[in-house]
């Protein structure tokens, strides 16, 4: 067993989501952090778990909506989604074209790894950067938000379905742009990767270690 799967084995999926429902349940209000202006938090899970993980959410958010919390899931996927689409059928079409002619150059060309480059150079352009996707989740938080603006601390946003921004996006630079913009609601990104210490987390397990976050990792 390596390091990193020991680190998984000592502490399992179902003991972090406890720990999290453990620490927003708190006396005295959510203590997902040790600071009280900056209430992020992340939950590495092994992309092979997101199913397992979809499964324990669902059961969080409903315990937390029968004490009378208001969840607010976001899917990353689908604001990426909604992002390329807006960009119009023949602009997508001619990426799905331009990604396939590269492809088809084969590996003598490198073709994979350029329609890959150049896949992921074109999407960045709609998603990356304050005014993209973290644009539209700190719209969604702030419609939500308004719902309820004096329970803050009864409110609860679940930032999902990360893998989809793979290899187009880090979410560590998604919380850059959102962080003083959520009105210090509670925000829990699910992070599918690999937690390499401590305070390293591989996207997906695939990327080189990140250190660059603030938010508490749990457990």
């Amino acid at each position: 067993m390596t390091d990193q799967d020991e680190l998984f084995h000592r502490t399992s999926l179902e003991e972090a989501v406890n720990a999290l429902r453990r620490d927003l349940l708190a006396d005295g209000g959510p203590r997902i952090s040790t600071m009280r202006n900056y209430r992020f938090a992340i939950l590495p899970y092994r992309p092979v778990d997101e199913f397992k993980l979809r499964k324990l959410i669902r059961h969080l958010s409903d315990d937390l909506k029968a004490e009378g919390w208001g969840v607010l899931a976001i899917s990353l996927q689908k604001l990426l989604l909604d992002r390329i689409r807006a960009s119009g059928g023949k602009e997508l079409q001619r990426l799905i074209d331009r990604e396939r002619r590269l492809f088809e150059k084969g590996p003598n060309a490198n073709g994979p790894q350029r329609a890959l480059d150049d896949l992921r150079q074109t999407i960045a352009q709609h998603v990356e950067g304050p005014s993209g996707i973290a644009a539209d989740v700190i719209t969604l938080i702030e419609e939500f938000a308004a719902k309820a603006p004096d329970d803050t601390d009864r409110t609860l946003i679940l930032l999902g379905r990360a893998g989809a921004l793979y290899p187009f996006f880090r979410s560590s630079a998604l919380l850059k742009h959102i962080d003083g913009k959520t009105r210090n609601i509670p925000v829990v990104l699910l992070y599918p990767g690999e937690r390499r210490d401590t305070t390293a987390l591989s996207f997906m397990g695939e990327l080189m270690s990140d250190r660059d976050y603030r938010p508490r990792i749990y457990p």
